[in-house]
């Protein structure tokens, strides 16, 4: 196990910058997940810690040890891809054992780790078979045993979920995290996904545009997004977000361009005078009939939860309701906002406004 440093990283193609001054302290046995849309630059940070991509500035580090010129099989690392990488011609265990047989070990370690590996995942059974005899989920076990043969100082993940299906996904996240809780092996993330990131992570990196966003635990980045990227990105239903300012003779008002008046739970007396977003999450908005009248456009019941999309505030807003609602487009609900949970944001920066 080992900590990882990411110093004023950078990475150009050509004149082009990808990374722009990237800086992430990872310590020993965590969990980190990179997360964000296609194009941020996570997936090739992850291989710029793996060796497969050369840095343009900065220093990586690993253990304490500067790897920026290193090769990828001196950085004790073991990385599982997002396509499994399996050779065909090789049953489970040699897969599983191909790395240690590279390195010359000898047979007796060879099986030991291999029945080792194949005891954690449930591959016990399957040692015999080849890649075209497994299901999807079992040839990423074996891609995962493959990495857990090798106890490396780090485990990278590079989107290894995306050619599962939804239920199977489900499954194997919390195979993943198991995994992690019984190696305690430092492991960094790469996913798109934020629903995988919010459920897996210890500690999530927010990318975008070549930039970390921010960086915290995932109820730290749901709770308290820095800016309306995060805001918008973590969290499905994703935030809502409603334009307009500040009443400038009741601080404790928000006008919606609709020109419904929103509560505010406290002042935010210098941001009168500016373009804001009204930021509310779905969950904290409830059915009150005493509150305000929103047009319903979309109902998404999912069993244990209705999502209902409405036109309200001068946007469509998505409400989250625990309990069943009789209601069709066009007609209207009523509704009310808790405002303890509202964050306002300015519209030009896209930061959040703490007070």
């Amino acid at each position: 196990m080992a900590t990882v440093q990411f110093a004023e990283v950078k990475k150009s193609f050509g004149a082009f910058p990808v990374i722009k001054g990237v800086n992430i302290d990872i310590q020993d046995g965590e969990f980190v997940i990179l997360v964000g849309p296609s194009g941020c630059g996570k997936s090739t940070l992850l291989r710029m810690l793996a060796g497969l991509e050369n840095i343009s500035g900065g220093e990586i580090r690993i253990g304490g040890k500067t790897v920026n010129h290193l090769p990828p099989k001196e950085r004790d690392i073991a990385m599982v891809f997002q396509n499994y990488a399996l050779y065909p011609h090789m049953t489970v265990a040699k897969n599983m054992a191909f790395s240690l047989m590279l390195a010359s070990a000898s047979q007796a370690e060879i099986d030991k780790r291999v029945n080792y590996a194949a005891g954690i995942l449930g591959l016990t059974n399957l040692l015999d078979r080849y890649p075209r005899q497994l299901s999807g989920g079992q040839r990423q076990r074996v891609a995962m045993g493959r990495a857990i043969v090798r106890d490396p100082q780090v485990f990278l993940f590079d989107e290894p979920l995306s050619n599962l299906d939804a239920k199977l996904r489900v499954a194997m996240r919390a195979e993943i995290k198991e995994l992690h809780h019984r190696l305690k092996t430092t492991t960094v993330y790469v996913t798109h996904d934020q629903i995988e990131a919010m459920t897996m992570a210890d500690k999530i990196v927010v990318m975008h545009d070549g930039r970390v966003e921010q960086v915290g635990t995932p109820l730290e980045l749901y709770d308290n997004p820095n800016n309306l990227f995060v805001a918008g990105f973590i969290g499905s239903p994703a935030m809502n977000m409603i334009k307009g300012r500040i009443d400038p003779d009741n601080h404790r008002v928000f006008i919606a361009e609709d020109g419904n008046r929103l509560p505010l739970a406290r002042g935010f007396p210098g941001a009168v005078g500016k373009d804001l977003i009204y930021g509310l999450r779905p969950e904290y908005i409830r059915l009150d009939g005493t509150g305000y009248q929103a047009e319903v456009v979309v109902i998404e019941p999912t069993g244990y939860e209705t999502q209902i999309v409405v036109n309200f505030g001068g946007a469509e807003v998505t409400c989250v309701f625990r309990e069943r609602v009789d209601v069709r487009p066009g007609e209207a609900i009523t509704i009310a906002i808790d405002p303890v949970n509202v964050h306002l944001f300015d519209q030009k920066s896209g930061e959040r406004i703490s007070g």
